[in-house]
């Protein structure tokens, strides 16, 4: 397992320099990194290491195509964490992506701070949610994607899987 986890770090640092450069982490990447792993733990541990890889595999994947429906991320960051759940495995991947969320909304949260824009973006927040409710509509929680906070989800990614690491490992 050490060295799946090892490959899979190669494959963040990676993914963390392409996303900084380009915001977008592509398929070339992605891909390769998904079938590798299933390949990886297929023929180090038969069957039950292709089972294991599988469900990280579809288990990263389908929690990061929910986010990706509602917004929140990319379409290369679903395919980045089908990746790491081929290489780490259901349970890393998924504790993975709650410390990467966590660390996108603290990150978030700084960066809305250092702008100054704090008070003017929950004034929106609280517009939208009271919008949807008096007037039950949801187009208006959507509105104004263009205004969303961006920027590269491997900032939090991998300080996210780090942490991860270290729960599970150390």
């Amino acid at each position: 397992m050490e060295l799946a986890l090892a490959l899979c770090a190669v494959y963040l640092g990676a993914a963390f320099i392409i996303d900084i450069r380009s915001m977008k982490i592509p398929n070339l990447l992605t891909m390769p990194a998904m079938l590798l792993g299933l390949i990886y733990h297929g023929a180090t541990s038969g069957w039950e290491g292709m089972l294991f890889s599988v469900k990280g595999l579809v288990g990263g994947f389908v929690v990061l195509l929910i986010m990706y429906f509602i917004g929140a991320v990319g379409a290369g960051d679903v395919k980045l964490f089908g990746g790491i759940g081929a290489w780490c495995g259901l349970w890393f991947t998924l504790q993975a992506v709650v410390y990467s969320v966590l660390f996108a909304g603290l990150i978030g949260l700084l960066i809305v701070l250092w702008r100054r824009e704090a008070l003017k973006r929950l004034r929106k927040i609280a517009g939208s949610v009271a919008g949807v409710f008096i007037f039950r509509n949801l187009t208006l929680w959507n509105n104004g994607k263009d205004e969303h906070l961006r920027f590269p989800f491997m900032t939090a990614v991998l300080p996210g899987t780090i942490y991860t690491y270290m729960n599970i490992y150390l």
